[in-house]
């Protein structure tokens, strides 16, 4: 590996947090706290739309953040992807390119972009290396996403050829946690079967419909393992090679459903609406560049499941619904 060594970041320093409402970047901001960093920033929609140049620019320069984590971005599961993918590509291409020239019109050195691992080919060899990038077609569902995600990949290198910046970008898997989206309609696989099988048990229905054949699998990520990876990255890498943010290992939807039914304690049918599409058949991240650094996640798909579906029953009346 040619990443070279990093100072970790003062706790001092001043961060700014991009979509630091959101589950990741709420997520990021909490594991900050954590760590002590004193001087986070961030802004809600209401406050600064992200999608507007000069607001954003006004923003940073009056901020003048030292670090940058750009957890901001439109997302959606299959179906909003696939609906409205004109939104997705014009909205993530603008968020990020106002970040990142504002972060480097004001001389951020540090700076880490949050992307997706959809940006990897539909049929990629699995697991899914970092080199797999731009070498085959994407999953049609969401390729407007992928390539607004794939363009800020590189900007970030791009940035750090140009003009010597120590930015960095990391692709995290499925991600699932608090804060998560639970819209029946678009959210993700997992809070939507979070709340598919928790409406069934109140409502005293006997089985549940999951969307497609159930047998593609997917890997899925705490968000605070996430969190902690980022921090972990921003303290101890520093190369334009992005970096996979996963568990290393996956299961197939129709498992996930099990382990949501035994979670909620739904007892009745499970049954496939084959009509409904699949996705990509497989996605699982190669994380040994991560592990290799000396991160791994450390939150069991069972018992992060758990906790999402407590933190779901608890803030109902809150959660994106």
């Amino acid at each position: 590996m040619d990443a070279s060594p990093v100072t970790p970041l003062d706790r001092s320093a001043r961060v700014y947090v991009a979509g630091h409402r959101g589950m990741a970047g709420g997520a990021v901001w909490r594991r900050l706290e954590r760590e002590g960093f004193s001087d986070l920033i961030g802004a809600t929609s209401a406050e600064l739309d992200l999608r507007d140049r000069s607001a954003t620019f006004d923003f940073v320069r009056a901020t003048r953040p030292d670090v940058v984590i750009d957890a901001a971005a439109r997302v959606g599961g299959i179906l909003a992807n696939d609906s409205y993918p004109a939104e997705f590509l014009s909205e993530n291409l603008r968020i990020q390119l106002n970040v990142m020239d504002a972060a480097n019109d004001v001389g951020v050195d540090r700076l880490l972009f949050l992307g997706s691992s959809c940006i990897y080919p539909k049929f990629a060899e699995q697991p899914i290396r970092e080199s797999s990038l731009l070498t085959g077609a994407l999953e049609p569902t969401n390729d407007a996403y992928a390539i607004a995600k794939i363009a800020g990949i590189m900007q970030v290198q791009s940035t750090r050829k140009q003009y010597g910046r120590r930015w960095i970008s990391a692709m995290p898997t499925n991600l699932y946690g608090p804060g998560d989206n639970f819209d029946p309609q678009n959210s993700h696989v997992l809070p939507a079967l979070i709340r598919r099988f928790h409406e069934a048990k109140q409502d005293g229905r006997d089985e549940v419909v999951l969307w497609g054949t159930g047998t593609p699998r997917r890997e899925f990520l705490h968000v605070d393992d996430l969190a902690d990876a980022l921090l972990f990255l921003l303290d101890h890498y520093d190369d334009p090679t992005t970096v996979n943010v996963g568990v290393g290992e996956d299961v197939t939807i129709r498992e996930l459903a099990g382990i949501v039914a035994r979670t909620v304690g739904f007892e009745g049918r499970i049954v496939q609406d084959t009509s409904k599409p699949d996705g990509t058949p497989r996605k699982l991240l190669d994380v040994s560049r991560l592990t290799d650094l000396g991160w791994t996640a450390r939150t069991p798909l069972e018992r992060g499941v758990a906790e999402a579906y407590r933190w779901f029953v608890e803030h109902y009346a809150e959660a994106r619904l």
